[in-house]
């Protein structure tokens, strides 16, 4: 196959993903091969393409590509979430647009809305994926609320509340009152907010005197049912037993209590009591019998319980109360206040603390199990340091409050009676089963039960998803969950570590018996070059299917991978993207370079060819060996820039450089043929990296059978490691190096040919002769007994080279730099010297590293002579 002579990423992209596709290279069956499975971290369906999309699933993609082609039998799950809040709320407006109000509509036909807007906006995010080239098994695709997914959700929900895990009962919970829906604590993100302190004068009742109480709420003095002070605050040692106060404006008389929760030092020492809307005042309020009134209904306006600011919203009567209670002489003064103020995760409102029935999940049992396999590394964290935050959650877990006020997600399996009370079943019809057995009434029918409102949260979900994507809930026996679980690694940022990761762990244990994965990678937050996150609202993100669009796929996967390590944050450069799109033109244009040379099929290998395929092979080898362990470490940048490096430093830069056959001559057969095999290689090391530019130029290497592709071809081994070989050519190629800055130094011609003398020792690499004339354009290379003093000299360890310059060297300068060289390894000496005539370092240091600083040594030793010896042949 031929290849155009310009590297155009957009016309060979779309090309090799139809064609892996269309040969469904990327789908997984069950076999007697070792499983590798990832598990997409599900996005949601309202999703579009981000830049933290791009770098989790570019890391997937690099792990399942890698796992294929080195046999393994790889099956990368994907899949989106329902996404209740987000996806509700995207319906909400679309039937506003058409002038439809949500509460107009009965539950089924907003479903029905629903349902469309999935069909036809939804999964857009899956088929943006492809443009980067993910491998996902696409006939395996699967969605939260589909059939299997649902009915295993549902199993799970009566299984855990038969076992005694799940019960309903009134609990203070974040209400977000937009989405006009409880959450659970991990979706509250908390910010800082600037705000007011309140002074509020509450009227003592049989005095004239008053109490002081600072509030950063004062809307929710409407609620307020007791005022508490510290029984040991001498402040109010004035007040009797039975003291009783008047809540501002309001007018209502509430108790004083004493306890000693109150803060002496914060504000006043006073703390006014609203149990229906503060976590800690509901605890007060149950300690001490406390009247619990809420003052607010779903949406975040004031309701009619207090008869004052009924159907105004929260925050306009804030403002409103200030004034009234200034007016009234209630408002002792305020100040700016910051403090951090609970936001909802999902829609961006202040939250309100709110009293409300919900159903909860009993968290401490299924903790224990998942707390233990990661402190014991049966699951291993990347990078570890997360496991500090994962225990700390973990020891200081609450119950999960997983039913939400939503229509769109999985109904609560509660049926309840005509007469109070309630049964849980998997359907209706067992629901009417259980419910006549509870009654003893035989003559209930379907219709007099009724089923809870709420629909599950959407995370109760997503625990179950290495489970459930295999259909492990339903069939907990079937052959696709005893072949593929436990997954091998979840790609996921930290973010989402309590929401997903720690969850998934709970459920795997409660219902395998097992861990869902291996290891767990912790991506980092992808951030601009200046540091701030990227994200729409600052306008710093750009949009991925542009960057695909400007430099093709692989550049961009290049970006990510380059600048991105476990754990830490990205640091985001679009130039990152046209480097990578260099790098693919320089794949390009090697390739071309090769196809364009001649063979010569009677021609002998040169002794230079066979020394340049001696050291390439070692020299491939110890970068496999390199990458093999970046990869088992979870190095995936390092592993990336160790292929980079062996790609454009070692075989373009050097090895090919070394191989070249003169203009216009032919090559030979062996080289040739070694030439296109390291080709090969190196096009299927790199294709987990950028799949598209090597699967473009592997299938031109050589002739290929439809539906063979580089995606299953397997991964280079290293041949047999002589390190000897590897030491011998680095000194070869200082050499080069050296003779090429001489060039540069004196403004010799590359094209003008040089002659060598160098004073042999057992640092000299003769056998390398060939490559040396070569690649440096040497005349000759002549052994020597004695300095030339009209040389420009250099030192390879410790070996004396010089390159005669025939009465073009100015013997002052070279003298210069000597002195300059010769102070250098005098310092660098001392410095060693200081290290090994300290006894405690000699006897303490690791047998190694005393060797290590002894080589230095004999190593500026012998620079040092040869220096001097060279400065007394020019004086």
């Amino acid at each position: 196959m031929q290849i155009a002579d310009k590297y155009s990423p957009r016309e060979i992209e779309s090309k090799w993903y139809d064609y892996w596709t269309g040969h469904r290279l990327f789908h997984s069956e069950p076999d007697q091969r070792e499983p590798y499975t990832i598990v997409i971290p599900p996005p949601n369906v309202t999703g579009m393409l981000h830049m933290g999309h791009m770098l989790n699933n570019t890391l997937q993609d690099v792990l399942v590509r890698r796992a294929r082609m080195s046999g393994r039998n790889a099956c990368w799950v994907p899949g989106m979430d329902h996404a209740s809040i987000a996806t509700e709320a995207k319906v909400v407006a679309m039937l506003r647009e058409r002038g439809i109000e949500k509460s107009q509509l009965t539950r089924e036909e907003f479903l029905r809305y629903a349902w469309e807007w999935k069909e036809k906006y939804g999964g857009v995010i899956l088929k943006q994926l492809r443009r980067l080239g993910a491998s996902c098994d696409w006939e395996r695709t699967c969605f939260t609320m589909d059939e299997t997914r649902t009915e295993s959700v549902i199993r799970v929900f009566c299984d855990l509340y038969d076992k005694g895990k799940i019960y309903r009962g009134v609990r203070m919970v974040n209400w977000d009152p937009a989405a006009q829906t409880a959450l659970s604590d991990e979706e509250v993100v908390f910010k800082e907010s600037h705000g007011k302190l309140y002074y509020l004068r509450y009227k003592v009742e049989g005095t004239d005197r008053t109490i002081v109480v600072a509030t950063t709420r004062p809307e929710t003095i409407l609620g307020d049912t007791a005022l508490c002070v510290n029984p040991g605050d001498p402040r109010y040692a004035w007040l009797p037993a039975d003291a009783r106060v008047v809540v501002p404006l309001v007018g209502r008389s509430i108790p004083v209590i004493r306890d000693e929760y109150v803060d002496i030092e914060f504000g006043t020492g006073a703390l006014k009591v609203t149990p229906a809307h503060d976590v800690n005042d509901y605890m007060l309020g149950e300690k001490y019998g406390l009247e619990t009134i809420d003052i607010f209904n779903d949406d975040g306006t004031i309701n009619d319980k207090v008869g004052m600011y009924a159907g105004q919203d929260r925050f306009d009567v804030r403002r409103q109360i200030e004034k009234d209670l200034a007016v009234a002489g209630l408002l002792e003064k305020t100040e700016e206040y910051t403090n951090n103020v609970g936001y909802s995760e999902r829609t961006g409102v202040a939250i309100e603390p709110k009293l409300s029935m919900q159903w909860f999940l009993s968290m401490g049992e299924l903790a224990g199990p998942a707390t233990k396999a990661v402190m014991e590394d049966a699951i291993r964290f990347v990078p570890e340091k997360y496991k500090n935050t994962y225990r700390h959650w973990m020891e200081n877990i609450k119950d999960w409050c997983i039913s939400r006020q939503l229509w769109w997600g999985q109904r609560i399996p509660a049926y309840y009676l005509p007469k109070g009370g309630f049964v849980v079943a998997p359907t209706a019809e067992e629901a009417l089963e259980k419910a006549r057995a509870k009654t003893g009434d035989a003559s209930l029918k379907a219709d007099d039960l009724r089923q809870d409102e709420d629909v599950l949260d959407t995370w109760f979900s997503s625990w179950l998803w290495p489970i459930s994507v295999f259909d492990g809930i339903r069939n907990p026996g079937n052959r696709e969950i005893r072949y593929y679980y436990p997954t091998d690694d979840l790609v996921t940022g930290p973010d989402i570590i309590f929401f997903w990761v720690a969850r998934m762990i709970m459920a795997g244990y409660e219902y395998r018996q097992e861990k869902p994965f291996e290891n767990v990678y912790f991506t980092g937050i992808v951030r601009d070059k200046i540091g701030r996150k990227m994200s729409k609202q600052l306008g710093n993100s750009p949009d991925p299917l542009d960057l695909i669009a400007r430099y093709g796929a692989d550049g961009v996967r290049m970006a990510m991978l380059i600048s991105s390590s476990a754990g830490n944050d990205v640091m985001f450069d679009e130039a990152l993207c046209e480097q990578g799109r260099n790098f693919g033109n320089k794949i390009w244009n090697a390739y071309r370079l090769v196809n364009g040379w001649t063979t010569d099929a009677a021609a002998a290998q040169s002794e230079n060819d066979r020394l340049a395929v001696e050291w390439f092979d070692q020299a491939m080898g110890r970068s496999l060996r390199q990458i093999a362990e970046d990869f088992r470490s979870y190095r995936i940048s390092e592993a990336f820039k160790e292929a980079y490096r062996l790609f454009w430093d070692d075989f373009s830069g050097l090895y090919l450089e070394t191989v070249k056959p003169a203009y216009g001559q032919p090559t030979d057969p062996r080289t040739m043929e070694a030439t296109k095999g390291y080709f090969d290689a190196l096009m299927r090391l790199l294709h987990p990296f950028m799949p598209f530019v090597t699967e473009e130029i592997w299938q031109a290497l050589a002739p290929r059978a439809e539906g063979e592709s580089i995606c299953v071809a397997p991964m280079p081994e290293p041949c047999a490691e002589r390190p000897e070989t590897l030491a011998r050519f680095e000194l070869a190629k200082e050499v080069v190096s050296a003779v090429r800055n001489i060039r540069n130094q004196k403004n010799l011609p590359q094209k003008e040919a040089l002659a060598l003398h160098v004073i042999a020792d057992g640092n000299y690499p003769a056998e390398y002769a060939p490559v040396m004339r070569k690649l440096a354009n040497l005349s000759a290379i002549e052994t020597v007994a004695e300095k030339d003093p009209a040389a420009a000299a250099f030192l390879v360890k410790t070996t004396q080279y010089f390159v005669p310059m025939e009465g073009r060297i100015d013997a002052e300068a070279e003298r210069a730099k000597l002195r300059r060289d010769l102070e250098y390894y005098e310092g660098f000496l001392a410095s060693v010297m200081k290290k090994l005539s300290n006894e405690r370092f000699v006897q303490s240091a690791p047998e190694k590293v005393v060797a290590n600083e002894r080589a230095k040594q004999a190593d500026a030793e012998a620079k040092i002579a040869a220096i001097r010896e060279q400065l007394e042949a020019l004086a």
